[in-house]
Formats: structure tokens, sequence, C-alpha cells
């Protein structure tokens, strides 16, 4: 998919602007004034106003970047594919998408590698109506499934499930449906599933859907939310990467110790959600048990896990041949003392 130029040429006046704010902090005279901040762009795969994206906001809100000596500018772009795609041109620092998304990026020749994977387990999920009984991808054969959109890494993670049943894309009618359409269509009775995250789970329960929830890793171990940054920033500027990494991490501690308490906190950070308190808490606890639980250290990455998704993607088709594995991926940011 071509690099939309004009989104380019944005993201690359605020990397300007950032270079500027550091070269300017060279110059900056021993006071005791605080030094300004290092503004960065960060490519999120979808709007920032989603929960998917609490630990993010709740980072944010809390002053975890400010406090890294970072001004943080969340720009949205269209799938975790493309965010890689953006970040490995140098359009943005850094970004976000799924642990699996090096794989794919790799493969299409972009340098970038996952610093911190947001949780143990799969961020997507398949969601299906109750009272259509589905215990099966193989039973949405013939049938409909919304995806948030074809670039994005819980596409793929609908495929690897129902390639576990010996299903293709052409078995299924797959619609990209946008952030908000991906849960909408399927609240509306207009799809039998969606390949969803807790939140849009979330979001179908409240519009009045029965569902039943299929967690991918019961199928295809897929991945959480990933920290995605290129070869060449991590080479000449870890610093700046430690920070990030820390800040957001932190953020999603957050979560895991105290959801109620950080639904609040993220309300208040993101008003579009005033009055949700309690569906961000339910969310929250999702995220808990499906994805964030049973990670050895937050942040850091299963390569067992990464061997196993890069053998399905080869096996496949989806990527031509394999990587090496330290291609893919460091931890070295998250096991940082």
């Amino acid at each position: 998919m071509p690099v939309d130029l004009s989104f380019s040429r944005t993201l690359r006046a605020s990397r300007r602007a950032a270079l500027v704010a550091v070269a300017s902090a060279g110059f900056a005279l021993p006071a005791l004034a605080q030094a300004p901040l290092q503004e960065i762009t960060y490519l999120l795969p979808a709007p920032g106003t989603l929960p998917a994206f609490g630990p993010w906001m709740i980072a944010q809100a809390k002053g975890y970047y400010e406090k890294e000596g970072l001004k943080v500018s969340f720009v949205t772009g269209r799938g975790g594919v493309d965010v890689a795609k953006q970040v490995g041109a140098g359009n943005a620092v850094i970004g976000g998408a799924i642990g699996d998304t090096p794989i794919i990026a790799r493969a299409q020749g972009i340098p970038v590698k996952a610093v911190a994977v947001m949780g143990a387990g799969s961020l997507m999920q398949l969601v299906t109506h109750k009272d259509e009984r589905i215990e099966s991808p193989r039973e949405l054969k013939g049938k409909t499934v919304t995806v948030l959109a074809y670039t994005d890494t819980t596409y793929y993670a609908l495929l690897g499930m129902l390639s576990k049943v010996g299903l293709t894309k052409n078995d299924v009618n797959i619609q990209a449906a946008g952030p908000a359409g991906v849960w909408q269509q399927f609240a509306a009775k207009k799809s039998s599933g969606m390949a969803s995250t807790p939140d849009w789970t979330v979001n179908a329960m409240d519009a009045g859907a029965k569902v039943d929830i299929l967690p991918a890793d019961v199928y295809f171990k897929s991945m959480a939310q990933a920290i995605l940054v290129s070869d060449e920033t991590i080479q000449k500027n870890p610093q700046l990467v430690q920070k990030l990494v820390r800040a957001t991490v932190k953020g999603m501690r957050d979560i895991m110790a105290d959801p109620k308490a950080a639904s609040l906190a993220y309300v208040q950070a993101v008003p579009v959600h005033k009055g949700k308190e309690a569906s961000i808490q339910q969310m929250f606890e999702m995220y808990n048990k499906y994805v964030y639980a049973k990670q050895a250290q937050p942040g850091v990455m299963d390569e067992t896990r990464l061997a196993d998704l890069q053998k399905f993607y080869v096996s496949n088709g989806v990527v031509p041949t394999a990587v090496p594995l330290k291609d893919l991926y460091t931890n070295q940011f998250v096991l940082a003392k």
C-alpha cells in the first residue's frame, strides 16, 4: 500500500519540530528553569480515544511522559501495518501496532522492531452473537465478519484463526468497517462476528448485543499491542526509546493494579467517555483478564510465541521467508533497570 504523501508530510513536520526542540535544548543556559520538553509524535493504529489505548492515555494524563522530559502528541494512522511503514520511513519516531506486526513489516523491507508488548495474551478476540451459537471459527463459513482494516494486524489474527480450521479469507465475507463500524455493524446484526478488542466487545454489549467471546489464543496465538521503533532510532537514540517504553508500561501497570481507579483517571483524561466510567472499568477488567495478565514481566516479548507466529505467516504465504527473531524485537528496554 503506497504511503499517503500528505500524511507523511504532516508527520515529517512534527518530527522536524521535535528535532528543533532537541537542538534548542543544547543551547539552554545553566539556569534553574526547567529544560524544554522534547516533542515526540507517537503514531497510533486507530484513534487515541479508543480505550484500547488506555495505558498511553493514562501515562499522558499522569505526567509519566512529561517526567521523562517528553511532550508526546498522538497521531492516528491507518492500522498497525501502516504505522510500521510510517515509523520505518522515519515519519514518526514511535508507533503502536501488535506484536506480530514486525513479521509482516520486515517481509516488506520495513526496518522496525517491537520494543515492548503490552500483555501476554492476544489483543484480538473473535466475538459472535450468542443466539447464533458459533462455537468455532469453522462455523463462520459463508458468514460476514467485520474487522478494523485490511492493513491492521487484528485482520491477520482472524486469518490465523480461520486457517486453524481449514478456512481462508475466501470462505468468509470479511468487511473492513473502521474503528466504529467494526462493532456498530456487529451490534446491528449486520455481521455474525467481529475481530474485536475488549473495548469494542464492551461497546457492542452496551448497545444490547448478547455475545460469546472466543480469545484468539485458543486457536491462534497472536499478540497484544506492541510499541514499534525503527532500527535507526534504537541505534541512534536508545535513551529516548527507554523513556517512552518506561512511561507507557507504567500506564499499563496502573490498569493492572486498580482498574477502577484507572478508569476514573482515564475518563478525566479522555472526556469523550464522561459518564461511561463503569463501561471503561469493565473494558479494563477484560484487558486484565484476556490481554495483560500472565506476562513474565510487563512489556516482555515471548520469543517462543513470536517464533511460532512467524512459522504460521511463512507457511500460509503471508510473508515469503522467515527472518532472524532478533530482527523482530528487543527486550533491552523493558528489562533495563
